[in-house]
């Protein structure tokens, strides 16, 4: 064999020996890593997660990381958005932060402390498998993908009558002005975070938001601060329909209450994320990672998907109920144009066309 040939078959021979050790080689590196790291979190004991998120929802998440990890006490503190972010700065302001992991469905106010400075960046192995809309400077994790849903009554609005559309639904309002009275319900944007950023992300989409909030305002709309409260005043009759709730819940709650249908706007459907992120000073900041990891892990992902709660990897399958087209998803993206929501000139002007338009006579 002429000494050239000879040469470029071993070269072959050893970049195929190469790519066939890379990978391994890959695997054992991030295993070693993650071993340091559940190593690191045992020393520290334990981990506290505050979330918006209600426990009943995650009770198998919490389950299988308690599995995993029996040596780590995982608490886990369930409060509104607007009351985690103030706790977060205040604590971080004192010096005394008792928090791990924050994991909140307010987008807007998540990227809000990271982008003043109040979280550690974190570069997560399951990095790689999450859509870009998803992670923001390695520090926010958006965790989820849940559609923004209509939930109706059934026995009081037959399902060929719910409306498939935002402009079906502007056209039901403004149809049944009467009967309808008292009879929707929606987030409250000056109590809710969410729900004022899902109104500011329906206004980004289209301008005909206007229309449907004032169509709301003269059936004397019924306003809430939370998912799980529409979605029982829906479900008991006292309110017909409800506007803006968040799908995984709706989808959840169906399955036991045959009286609750739920439907995905087929112009378009709004998709959050709940986003999780470690804030600086956390006492815990191995087991913070570690759970970090575990939400965003496949056995993680199927938790949540268990009870209809959108996963973010795209190799987990969602609910087929929850599943959204791809033309019609809005996915609602980390970064800075978030932050426009939060500006207080932007927000003062929108409080004051939507006091205009839906009045203070709405119900609370």
């Amino acid at each position: 064999m002429p000494p050239s040939i000879a040469c470029n078959t071993i070269a072959l021979l050893l970049i195929a020996a190469w790519l066939a050790w890379a990978p391994c080689a890959a695997a054992q590196t991030e295993d070693e890593a993650q071993r340091q790291l559940a190593a690191g979190a045992s020393r520290e004991g334990a981990v506290t997660v505050l979330s918006t998120t209600d426990l009943e929802e995650v009770g198998e998440l919490l389950s299988g990381f308690r599995t995993l990890y029996p040596s780590l006490r995982l608490d886990y503190e369930k409060e509104n958005s607007t009351i985690i972010d103030e706790r977060i700065r205040r604590q971080a302001k004192a010096g005394g932060m008792s928090v791990d992991l924050v994991w909140s469905s307010a987008m807007d106010l998540q990227l809000k402390l990271v982008n003043d400075g109040y979280a550690e960046p974190y570069d997560s192995p399951a990095r790689e498998v999450l859509p870009n809309w998803a992670v923001w400077k390695n520090q926010a994790y958006g965790v989820t993908a849940e559609p923004i849903a209509i939930a109706y009554n059934k026995r009081l609005l037959p399902p060929p009558q719910a409306p498939r559309s935002h402009a079906d639904l502007l056209r039901l309002l403004r149809e049944g002005t009467g009967s309808l009275a008292g009879r929707i319900a929606t987030y409250d944007p000056e109590r809710s975070s969410l729900g004022y950023l899902l109104l500011m992300q329906d206004l980004l989409v289209t301008d005909r938001t206007w229309s449907l909030i004032d169509a709301m305002g003269l059936v004397g709309v019924r306003l809430f601060a939370a998912s799980g409260e529409m979605l029982d005043r829906v479900a008991g009759g006292e309110a017909v329909l409800a506007y803006n709730v968040i799908g995984s819940y709706a989808l959840d709650r169906a399955r036991n209450a045959p009286e609750l249908g739920v439907v995905l706007p087929a112009d378009y459907t709004l998709v959050m994320s709940r986003v999780a992120l470690i804030p600086k000073g956390a006492p815990h900041p191995s087991a913070a990672r570690l759970f970090l990891d575990y939400l965003l892990s496949a056995p993680g992902q199927k938790a949540l998907a268990a009870h209809s709660i959108g996963p973010v990897r795209g190799d987990i399958a969602a609910n087929a109920a929850a599943a959204v087209p791809p033309e019609a998803a809005r996915p609602i993206r980390l970064g800075l144009r978030l932050l426009a929501s939060l500006d207080q000139a932007k927000r003062a002007r929108f409080m004051r066309d939507w006091q205009a338009l839906v009045g203070r006579q709405a119900a609370r």
